[in-house]
Parts: structure tokens; sequence; C-alpha cells
């Protein structure tokens, strides 16, 4: 039985946690401090913080198990972790990078849960980046923690397909399902001695950036598939958004319309008044044009080629609301042309 610190922050690492503390002595646990949350800013706990609380009150966890929140890992910090003999560290988006002094801590090393297969979108976030990039496959991969960022030896991999319906939510809850037994399997090799290591290939490389919620605006220009890849990668963080004037419109659930936009203006209902372009080689409407209503699939909204459905929307301070509800509240909505720059003061 390994004597295990396991480091995580999100939702989608208690599972790993869960399931390495009933297998292995897990001897601490090390998370992101409480972060402030709703309207009136109360300080949460982290959801790994929240997990390791839970398996202490239920006798899975000695109740003296120390849960570490620093702000950041000082000397002090390092020293309390070594009080508790870890042999090894397992990392599941802690959300901080280690230095050599923290991971010289661990006598067998330290070994982090990444959910893409490596060396493919090394970074802070590769689930969304899968999904902007419409990959065929991704999965997860348990490599060794080194200096360069997810450039360690890969320990096991799992792949799976992806269909293009996925969502970062949906990928990151398959991730925390799968990593699980994968990195039990992992610790088992360690703890036999028979885990073997193989060498990433660096120069396939490529990199995901850390999402910011500007990212999330839409570029009406780009193809409906593109936009598509984006509402979906962004949910629910930092969430895929348009203007209308000065307002905010978060696109919740959408998904491409299947013909051209000529197609989709015969068989929209409420689109009468708009102006199709004339020219053969452009799109029948500017992009971003509510062209109308597809009884069947949603609202309809011209992209730079192709359709978009729009099926779940929610102007920013109000509740999500499915496009049909959406509507009875927004009867001007068809016609409209989302995106572009909001009126300042001294615009008409």
């Amino acid at each position: 039985m390994l004597k295990i610190i396991f480091a995580g922050t999100p939702e989608c690492a208690a599972p790993a946690l869960e399931a390495i503390a009933k297998r292995h002595r897990v001897v601490g646990v090390l998370t992101n401090p409480p972060a402030s949350r709703g309207r009136h800013r109360e300080l949460v706990p982290s959801p790994v913080m929240q997990a390791a609380q839970k398996l202490i009150d239920n006798g899975t966890l000695p109740p003296h198990t120390p849960i570490f929140a620093p702000e950041k890992i000082t000397d002090e910090v390092r020293s309390a972790i070594a009080e508790t003999e870890a042999d090894l560290m397992v990392c599941f988006a802690f959300g901080k990078i280690f230095g050599p002094k923290t991971l010289s801590l661990f006598p067998l090393g330290s070994i982090n849960i990444h959910p893409s297969l490596l060396p493919r979108w090394r970074g802070c976030a590769p689930v969304p980046a899968a999904i902007l990039a419409r990959d065929a496959e991704t999965g997860i991969t348990i490599q060794k923690i080194v200096r360069e960022m997810d450039a360690g030896d890969i320990l096991a991999q799992v792949r799976f397909p992806l269909d293009g319906t996925e969502t970062a939510d949906s990928l990151l809850e398959r991730a925390a399902r799968d990593s699980a037994p994968l990195v039990l399997e992992v610790l088992d090799a360690i703890e036999n001695g028979t885990a073997q290591a193989t060498p990433q290939d660096s120069s396939r490389a490529t990199y995901s950036a850390l999402l910011c919620k500007e990212d999330g605006e839409i570029d009406w220009t780009a193809s409906a598939e593109d936009i598509d890849a984006k509402i979906r990668a962004f949910t629910s963080w930092p969430g895929a958004w348009t203007r209308k004037g000065e307002q905010i419109l978060m696109i919740l659930e959408a998904a491409v319309w299947k013909g051209t936009q000529e197609q989709a203006f015969i068989a929209a209902e409420g689109s009468g008044g708009l102006q199709k372009t004339a020219h053969p080689d452009t799109p029948a409407f500017a992009p971003g044009t509510v062209i109308g209503t597809d009884k069947r699939n949603g609202i309809l909204v011209a992209a730079g080629t192709g359709t978009l459905a729009l099926k779940k929307l929610q102007w920013r301070t109000k509740k999500p609301l499915d496009w049909k509800s959406f509507l009875n509240g927004s009867r001007d909505f068809p016609g409209s042309v989302l995106g572009g720059e909001p009126k300042t003061e001294t615009e008409g």
C-alpha cells in the first residue's frame, strides 16, 4: 500500500481521490483555498476539499488526515507535506505548477492525470481545445510530472472517439469517471515495480491556452460547424455569448442546421422582411442574421457559411430558457442581426 499525497481542485478530480483512498493510504490532500461564490461572495471549499472531508467523515480516511489549502506552496507548506512521509504524489487539475523543491519530497516521484492524448493538447485547457479543433478522438493520459508542463513520460493512456456532440462538461465527466480505474492500474504497477514509461514525442506537441470570459464571444463570420464547436467547448466555462445591440446573450445549446441558408429561409417561420444577398458566391444572409425559426430545430441564425440552430439561450442576468420560451419574451428577435460592437452613447 502506497502512501500518497493527492493534489487536485475541481469536481472532475474527486472520483480519482475517492478511488485511491479505498486502495492506498492517502496521507494528505493538497487543494486550492476556498473561493468566493455567489451574490454574497461566500467562501466555498473546492470540490476536492469537500470530497476529502466526506472521506474523513465516513471513515475512509483517518480523522487526522491533513488537508492543505495554501494560497502558495511555501517552505512551511513543504515542511508539513514532508512530515506525511508520502511515497508519491498524484495530481489531477491542482491549478498550480510544482517546482523542484516540492517534487523532491516524494521518493517515488509524482504523476499527473491529464485529460488529453499527450503530447496533443498540453496545457491547462485540453478538453475545450480538443472540441474546438473538432478532433476525432481524445482520451486520458497518466504521466510523470517534470519541470516542463505536461512533458513527462507517459505511464498509461486510454483513448475514445468524439462524435461531435460532446461538451466540455460531458468530456470532463467522462475523464473523471475513466481516470479513476486508470490511475489505480498505474499505482499498482508502481507499487509492484512493473511500471513502464514511454517518452513523449515533443515534436508532435500542441498546446492549449488558459481561457477567459472574452474568449467566449461568437464570431458569426465563422462556419456554423466552428461556432457549434465553440459553444460546446465553452460549456459551461467561460460560456459562448454574442451581442444584440447593447445586450449580451448567452448561447447555451445549439446545433448545425443541415441545409443551405436558402433552404433555412424557406423552412423558417417569421423571416419576412429579411434581405438576402444577390451574389451567388456569398451566403444568403449577413453573418449573425436571425433568419427565423424551425419548429423542430430552433432559432435559425446565419453563419459565415451554413446555419446554426439555437436551442437554449439566456440574456445576461436572466434565467436560461429553451428557444420557444425565449421567443415568447423576445418577439422582435427574428430578423435581428447578432454580433458586432455595442453602440456608444454618441452613436445613433
